[in-house]
């Protein structure tokens, strides 16, 4: 199967793509609204996925749940919130992803962290041995780490990251939204979606970020605490596929959020 092929399970007609992150439990175990994924799958489902991004474990265990949406396996991990998080390393090969069915596989890159080269080492050799197998690659490019300061946030400073993922190989990126964010668009010749992070301030402000980065070319968004945290995850699903895929407002957005 071709890349494209694959890449159009994930991303509709439209260029755009409602991604949900469901790979917390490698870091956190049993986060709030995992701790029983199946009911959580289903109201992701329901609310209009597209796409998940999760790990092996949640893929074979889980597959009738997910059967209807494209399939991103995670390949890479770091520490556990037992432990220290580092840089990360890779867990899984291509073999596995393709074992497992998957559409597309993910692996994180921290340009200006201390461990840049050895993250962006090990995405270009993901790169490689995935697009051999015609299988495509998002490229979660977070500058800094995880945990870096707001000096490594900035428009310029994500859109350095971007492109840089973009130069090596990967077929989109999954970065954090930042004021300006049309720099980081207007730089990078790839798709890009804004990723959500922990949950913090209030929904509409989620929707109004989301909203924005459309508006300057984001192609969706790879979401996870924010919807499957939420009070109803199957209509904050809803709420950002309608944003994304019916150029919804916000006020439309949160209409459907509040079940109107």
């Amino acid at each position: 199967m071709s890349r494209i092929r694959r890449l159009n399970r994930i991303f509709r007609p439209d260029g755009r793509a409602l991604i949900v992150a469901f790979d917390h439990g490698m870091i956190d175990g049993p986060a709030k609204g995992m701790e029983q994924p199946a009911g959580t799958l289903r109201k992701i489902v329901a609310g209009g996925a597209d796409a998940i991004l999760t790990t092996y474990g949640m893929a074979s265990r889980f597959a009738k749940e997910i059967a209807s949406l494209g399939l991103i396996l995670r390949l890479d991990g770091g520490g556990t919130k037992l432990g220290v998080m580092g840089p990360g390393s890779q867990f899984y090969a291509i073999e596995d992803a393709l074992r497992i069915g998957a559409d597309a596989v993910a692996v994180s890159a921290f340009p200006g962290s201390p461990k840049e080269e050895d993250t962006l080492r090990t995405l270009a050799g993901i790169v490689s041995a995935a697009h051999a197998w015609g299988i495509p690659v998002m490229g979660e490019m977070v500058p800094g780490g995880f945990d870096s300061g707001p000096e490594f946030r900035s428009a310029e400073s994500v859109a350095v990251a971007t492109r840089v993922g973009a130069e090596l190989g990967a077929d989109w990126m999954k970065v954090p939204y930042a004021d300006g964010f049309e720099q980081v668009t207007s730089g990078c010749y790839m798709p890009v979606v804004i990723l959500g992070g922990a949950k913090k301030g209030s929904e509409r402000t989620m929707l109004e970020n989301i909203r924005a980065a459309l508006n300057v070319g984001a192609a969706g968004v790879a979401i996870g605490r924010n919807i499957f945290q939420a009070d109803d995850p199957q209509a904050m699903t809803a709420a950002v596929a309608a944003l994304i895929h019916k150029d919804a407002s916000i006020d439309e957005a949160m209409d459907i959020l509040r079940g109107k």
